[in-house]
C-alpha cells in the first residue's frame, strides 16, 4: 500500500537556536524555502535576545517537506528534538 505524497502530516519538535543565529531567519525559511506551515507553540528568548533561544514548533507538511526542513536544521548543527509522540510540554 503506497502513502499519497501530499498527505500533509504533523511534527512536534524543540529546537535551539544559538545566540549567533538570532540575526538569521531561521524559522522563516521553514516557511519560504521548505513550504511548511510552521506554528510556534511556545518560547522561551532571554531578555534582549542576549542568550539562546528555544522553541517548540509545529510543522505541518508533506513528509518530504519536514524531512527536508529537519535537514536544514541539522545542517546548521542546531539542537532538535522531535517531540511528536509526546504531550509533556
Amino acid at each position: 500500500m503506497a502513502s499519497d505524497n501530499n498527505t500533509l502530516t504533523n511534527k512536534r519538535i524543540r529546537v535551539r537556536i544559538p545566540k549567533d543565529y538570532h540575526q538569521e531567519p531561521v524559522i522563516s525559511r521553514l516557511v519560504s524555502d521548505y513550504g511548511l506551515t510552521v506554528n510556534i507553540t511556545a518560547a522561551i528568548l532571554g531578555a534582549n535576545a542576549v542568550g539562546d533561544g528555544w522553541f517548540d514548533l509545529e510543522l505541518q507538511g508533506t513528509d518530504v517537506k519536514i524531512q527536508n526542513g529537519l535537514t536544514y536544521l541539522y545542517d546548521l548543527k542546531l539542537e532538535v528534538w522531535d517531540d511528536t509522540k509526546t504531550d509533556d510540554w
